[in-house]
């Protein structure tokens, strides 16, 4: 079984930043289905709705869900072992554009480093107890 895996195989989720909190305003229809693919995720899959984010290379991927004529997207992570990290959610502002705007394409940015160093931090704290653990 894996580092932070439970008996059932699935991953933690980390929400970074906002990302909890602005998913729970997004209608129910859309949580829903966002937190399926989610779900997918921690149990190491890959949700057919999730498509690699560009930009950040392998391992970030996006779920983007059309509702009632507005489009949602979730950003997420599963590039650190053992755990699933979701970096961004929010509507984009013109459903009928391409472009999502710079700043959300900032905040992913700035929210992976922040999902990194969390990961590192919380990856020696759990190294350190291991190692604790096998003192003779």
């Amino acid at each position: 079984m894996g580092r932070n895996q439970s008996i059932f195989g699935e991953k933690p989720v980390h929400w970074v930043g906002s990302s909890k909190s602005d998913l729970l305003g997004f209608p129910a229809e859309v949580v829903s289905k966002m937190g399926y693919a989610l779900s997918v995720a921690q149990l190491g899959g890959k949700h057919p709705a999730a498509k690699p984010w560009k930009g950040e290379g392998p391992g970030v991927f996006e779920v983007v869900e059309a509702f009632d004529g507005d489009a949602y997207r979730a950003i997420y992570t599963v590039r650190f072992e053992g755990a699933v990290y979701v970096l961004h959610t929010f509507q984009k502002m013109s459903p009928s554009g391409v472009r999502t705007a710079k700043r959300d394409i900032d905040l992913v940015g700035e929210r992976l480093k922040s999902a990194r160093r969390h990961y590192e931090i919380n990856q020696k704290t759990l190294d350190m107890s291991k190692a604790g653990q096998h003192g003779g």
